[in-house]
């Protein structure tokens, strides 16, 4: 696989709390001119970066991010609210206190619900495998599959570790087969990002793959 086909699994991705205008617009030119799959940003940026791409892009945003403990109700308002402002990819944050407390229906309900706000548009669901257990990881396969959610994803890249050769094997082997699997957090090279593609995951959350292009010799060899 060449760089050039692993870029097109990307999801050219810039969420830091102190991103700017300036940082969003050279992100979607990046995303742009080396043809990757979305680029996700913060949903404050949508509307503006749906405008600016006008239609060369799919705009990914995030929901209940990081932590995933906003309600329901909240995470399906900031879903229909990114959705009307052109959102083509939702990447929602689990309720991981759900999954903790064994109040399964609750989660997928949640997910579900979040779903049909995205009113078809594809929904990516974050569940932080670094803060789950591996029975728990199984778990949330069942859940995502069952509510209907098109991606599971491993990581918001805000927490205690990213995406894990593992974790992408471990949700390739218990995800429905209409599910396909995000890797995300921590991905800085393209052997790492081809072994993740290797092993299930049709996307990937990244910035780094892109930095690597511009480094070397102004994109040659693309």
């Amino acid at each position: 696989m060449n760089q050039k086909d692993i870029l097109k699994k990307v999801d050219h991705t810039l969420l830091s709390q102190t991103a700017a205008w300036e940082d969003i617009r050279q992100i979607l030119d990046d995303a742009m001119a080396y043809e990757t799959a979305s680029a996700c940003i913060p949903a404050a940026y949508v509307k503006q970066a749906v405008e600016y791409v006008n239609g060369k892009l799919p705009i990914c945003t995030v929901i209940g991010f990081p932590n995933g403990y906003s309600t329901t109700a909240v995470k399906v308002y900031e879903t229909k609210d990114a959705i009307a402002n052109g959102a083509d990819e939702i990447d929602m944050v689990i309720n991981i206190g759900l999954l903790k407390s064994k109040k399964y229906q609750e989660a997928e309900n949640e997910i579900r619900q979040v779903h049909e706000a995205c009113g078809g548009k594809l929904l990516k669901v974050i569940i932080e495998t670094c803060l789950l257990t591996e029975e728990e990881k199984i778990k949330m396969c069942e859940i995502v599959t069952d509510a209907g959610a098109e991606y599971i994803k491993t990581s918001t890249g805000f927490s205690t570790a990213g995406a894990t050769f593992a974790d992408v094997a471990l949700m390739k082997a218990h995800v429905g087969k209409d599910v396909k699997v995000k890797a995300a957090g921590g991905i800085s090279s393209f052997d790492d990002a081809e072994e993740f593609i290797r092993l299930g995951a049709d996307r990937l959350g990244t910035s780094r793959l892109i930095k690597i292009m511009k480094n070397t010799d102004s994109g040659a060899g693309y």
